[in-house]
Order: structure tokens, then sequence, then C-alpha cells
């Protein structure tokens, strides 16, 4: 699968509100604890690629303009839209170089594992070592079969990222500028898309 995604700073509050407007569907929110592995057979950083153990646990609420945590503005308790409190999981992703000079767009092989020490023993006793954590709080939207995702980056602040995946390279022209289309809608700055990951972010920042 090809991820389709454009990433722009912006104020999650605000574009909640352009979101409800336009009439996006809330579907639910998550802290997400990042955890990026180094290789001990190449450089992920001069390759462009990233393996990562993601754990994520319900955080119903998602992020708003409650309290300050890390330098991003979170929202804690209560139940998602539908009652339902989603599931703790994690998942083991590997992220491609970027293929797209106007996104973030990347090859993904993601899948779910049920034991996250058993995975962190796993790639320990392979070589690979834990490089850098991310945490952030993110809210997940519907909207013109795009996710939209608000997001409160401990140590960064605050994005909102609008995605797709697509089986075949050919899609990811198209894909892009519809994305490009839903950031207008929610009057979002193309001009400001940000193609570095969060890691790469923080990693730059520590440098």
């Amino acid at each position: 699968m090809f991820e389709v995604e454009i990433k722009v700073p912006a104020d999650v509050d605000s574009v909640r509100d352009r979101l409800r407007d336009a009439g996006a569907e809330r579907l639910d929110a998550r802290l997400q604890r990042d955890t990026y592995y180094d290789a001990p057979h190449r450089d992920f950083a001069e390759t462009d690629e990233a393996l990562r153990v993601r754990h994520e646990t319900p955080l119903p609420d998602g992020v708003g303009s409650g309290e300050r945590h890390g330098g991003a503005s979170v929202d804690r308790g209560g139940a998602s839209d539908d009652g339902q409190t989603p599931a703790a999981t994690t998942k083991l992703t590997y992220k491609g170089p970027l293929i797209d000079a106007d996104s973030k767009t990347r090859v993904e092989h993601e899948t779910e594992v049920s034991d996250a020490d058993a995975t962190a023993g796993l790639f320990s006793g392979l070589g690979f070592e834990p490089a850098a954590t991310v945490e952030k709080r993110r809210e997940f939207w519907s909207l013109a079969s795009f996710t939209v995702t608000l997001d409160a980056v401990d140590g960064l602040g605050e994005f909102v990222e609008i995605e797709r995946e697509v089986a075949a390279e050919d899609e990811v022209a198209a894909t892009r500028d519809e994305a490009l289309a839903v950031l207008e809608r929610l009057g979002l700055d193309a001009d400001a898309q940000v193609r570095t990951s969060y890691l790469g972010q923080l990693l730059a920042q520590e440098s």
C-alpha cells in the first residue's frame, strides 16, 4: 500500500470546528507512543526508512483546549460520539522512503501484534535497538473519503494530517490532488506543508 499524506501545522480547535461545519464524521481518538528502531545493517536516517512499534490507548475526548502537556493541548476522559471506547492496540509498521515531491507519500506495511514486549525482545535479539520515542494525541475524522487527523505532538505542537491509502503508485498523483482540495476546504495552506516526519523534526531539534 501507498500512504498518501499531506501534513501542515495548524490549530486543531479551529480545524475541528471546520470539520463539523463540513459534515465530517468523528471516528475516534488515541494516545500513541511510537518507538522507532535503528537497524544493524543500514542507517534508516540515510535511507529515509522507518521501523516503528506503536502502542495506542483510547483518548475518547480527543485533542482539545484542555490540559497542556509537553507543548500540546489535550482533553482527557469521556466517551466517543458513538458511546464506545476503542481497545488498546500495538502495531508494527515499516515505512519506505518518500516517493512523491509534493506530499508525504510512502510505501507502508503495517500489522497488529499481540505482545509489545515480545516484539521488543525479538528486535533486540536481531540487533535492532530503540532510537527514539514520539508521543502524540490524535483525533481521527473522516471527510471526502480521507482520514483527517488532528495531532498534538509532545515537543512539537499541533498539526493536521490528511491521508488515504492507495494500492498502486499510479493512483498517488490524483489522490494527492484530492487531499490538497480537502486541505483547502478546511482553510489550510498547502504552502505550509511539512514533509519531515515527527521523528525527524524531534531529532533535528536535538542536533
